[in-house]
C-alpha cells in the first residue's frame, strides 16, 4: 500500500483507495524486482545441498535439493533445481568421463540463477554447472578411506594370499551375459581347446543396484566350490565403473574363500576391487588369456616336457637293448653250439655203452623173467584156492538167511496189498487187507479188530 491505511469494520487495515491494492501481476513483478536486486542475474550464485530426488526426463534434469544437515527432517526446505537440455547434455557427458554419477545422497555445489515461475508462484534454481573438483575430491577421499579400512582389518591382502591350483578348469564367472566382456573372456577359453567348466552367476555391473548385486554373486560363487571366481566387464565410463570402488564389492572379494580375478575393462587407475583381488587384468580378454597361458605352462611343464624326456630315454633304452640283444644272440648261438657238441659226444658214449651192455642185460632179464614165471604159477593156484574157500563160506552164510528157507522152517511174511512187509501193527486200522505168505501158499485176511495192546 502506498498511502495511509484506515481501520475497517472489524479492525482490519483497509486501503484508502483502489490504487493502493496490487494485482497479482504487480505483486509478482515486485517479487521479480526483489529477487533481481538480492540476486543479480549476471552474478554467479552458488548453492550447496544434498540430492534428495533426481529425474532425467526428455533430456532435462530435475533435482530436489535439501540442506545436508536436515536430511532426516520432514519439514526441511526443498530447492527445486532445473537443468535444461542444452546444459544438462554436455554436463552429464562430462560427469561420466570423470566417473561421477549424481544419485540421491550426493552433496553438490551448484552454480546458476534463481527463477520465479509466476504460473505456479514457484521459486526454483536453474543450474548452469556444478563443482566437479569437490565431487572428485569427495570420491577420492571415500576411496582412500575404504582402502585404509580394509588394510586395518587385514583384508587388503587376504584374497591375494590364497593359493590357486596349477590346473584351474572349474571357474565361477560373475558377469552380465551377452555383453562384449562376457564374450571376450569365454572366447579365450573356448579357443584354447582345454575343457574349462564355467558356471555363470548373473549380475548387473553398473547402476545404483550394481554393488550389492555383484557382492551377492561373488558370495554365491565363493560357496560353489569352484577353483576360481572371475569378474569381468567390457569397459565403460568412470561412472559405470563406480560399483567396483564400492565397499560391498571390495569386502565380498576380500572375504571370498577362493581366489578372485578381475578383468573389468578399465584403462585408468585401478579400482578398489582390483586392489583386493587375487589378480587383476585390464581387460576380460587379458584375463582369459592368462588362464589359458597358465594352463599351457602347466601342460608343457607337467606333460609335454616329461613325455619328451620319456621318449628320449625310451629311444636310448631301445638302442641299448638292441645292441645288448645282438651281443646276447651271439653268445647264445656259441653256447648252444657248444652244448650241442657236448651232448652229442655224451650221447655217442652212452650209445656205445648201451650197445656193449645190451646182450648181458637181455640175458639177465630173460633169466629173471623165467624165474618169476616159475613162481607165479603155484602162487596163482594158491590164491584161487583161497578165494574159492571164502566164496563157499559166504554162500553158506547167505543161505542161512534166505527167505525161502525161513518160510520152510515155519516162519511167515505179512504184507499189505502193495507188497510191503509189515514189521509193526501200530499203523493198522480196521478194514486193512493183509497178505500172509507161507512156504507153500498165500493167505488173504482183513483186520476186523485192532488193539495196540499185546
Amino acid at each position: 500500500m502506498s498511502g495511509p491505511a484506515r481501520r475497517g469494520a472489524r479492525g482490519f487495515l483497509a486501503p484508502e483507495s483502489d490504487d493502493d491494492v496490487l494485482s497479482i501481476a504487480q505483486l509478482y513483478g515486485r517479487v521479480d524486482e526483489a529477487l533481481a536486486t538480492a540476486f543479480p542475474p549476471r552474478q554467479p550464485l552458488w548453492v550447496r545441498g544434498e540430492v534428495q530426488t533426481l529425474s532425467d526426463r526428455t533430456g532435462h534434469c530435475y533435482i530436489d535439493l535439501i540442506d545436508p544437515d536436515s536430511a532426516g527432517d520432514r519439514q526441511a526446505p526443498v530447492l527445486k533445481v532445473r537443468c535444461w537440455r542444452q546444459t544438462w547434455g554436455p554436463l552429464r557427458a562430462s560427469l561420466a568421463r570423470t566417473g561421477i554419477e549424481l544419485a540421491p545422497g550426493t552433496v553438490v555445489n551448484l552454480v546458476g540463477r534463481l527463477d520465479f515461475y509466476r504460473a505456479r508462484a514457484e521459486v526454483s534454481f536453474v543450474m548452469a554447472g556444478l563443482d566437479v573438483t569437490a565431487l572428485l575430491g569427495k570420491m577420492a577421499a571415500e576411496r582412500a578411506a575404504l582402502v585404509a579400512a580394509l588394510r586395518e582389518e587385514g583384508l587388503l591382502e587376504r584374497n591375494r594370499a590364497l593359493p590357486l591350483p596349477d590346473v584351474t578348469l572349474s571357474i565361477a564367472l560373475v558377469a552380465s551375459p551377452d555383453t562384449e566382456g562376457y564374450r571376450d573372456f569365454l572366447g579365450q577359453l573356448t579357443a584354447s581347446g582345454y575343457g574349462f567348466d564355467v558356471a555363470v552367476s548373473r549380475a548387473s555391473v553398473q547402476g545404483t543396484g550394481a554393488p550389492r548385486a555383484i557382492a551377492r554373486a561373488i558370495a554365491r560363487c565363493g560357496a560353489s566350490g569352484r577353483d576360481l571366481v572371475v569378474i569381468v566387464r567390457g569397459g565403460g565410463s568412470k561412472a559405470d565403473m563406480a560399483a567396483f570402488d564400492s565397499a560391498p564389492v571390495a569386502r565380498a572379494i576380500a572375504t571370498c574363500p577362493v581366489p578372485v580375478w578381475t578383468g573389468i575393462g578399465h584403462t585408468g587407475d585401478e579400482s578398489v576391487a582390483d586392489i583386493v583381488a587375487n589378480r587383476s587384468f585390464v581387460t576380460p580378454t587379458e584375463c582369459g588369456h592368462e588362464l589359458v597361458t597358465r594352463l599351457d605352462a602347466w601342460w608343457q611343464r607337467s606333460v609335454v616336457h616329461p613325455a619328451a624326456s620319456v621318449a628320449r630315454h625310451a629311444l636310448r633304452s631301445f638302442e641299448f637293448a638292441d645292441r645288448h640283444l645282438g651281443a646276447c644272440q651271439g653268445r647264445l648261438s656259441g653256447s648252444a653250439r657248444q652244448q650241442l657238441r657236448w651232448h652229442r659226444e655224451r650221447l655217442e658214449h652212452r650209445v656205445a655203452a648201451l650197445t656193449r651192455a645190451a646182450p648181458q642185460s637181455i640175458r639177465s632179464e630173460a633169466a629173471s623173467v623165467v624165474a618169476r614165471s616159475a613162481r607165479m604159477g603155484p602162487a596163482a593156484l594158491r590164491q584161487l584156492a583161497d578165494a574159492e574157500g571164502r566164496v563157499a563160506g559166504w554162500r553158506r552164510l547167505l543161505g542161512a538167511f534166505d527167505v525161502e528157507r525161513q518160510l520152510e522152517r515155519g516162519y511167515t511174511l505179512t504184507m499189505n496189498t502193495d507188497g510191503r512187509v509189515l514189521r509193526s501193527g501200530a499203523a493198522l486200522t480196521e478194514g486193512d487187507v493183509l497178505l500172509t505168505r507161507f512156504a507153500d501158499a498165500m493167505a488173504r485176511s482183513v483186520v476186523a479188530e485192532h488193539s495196540g495192546d499185546l
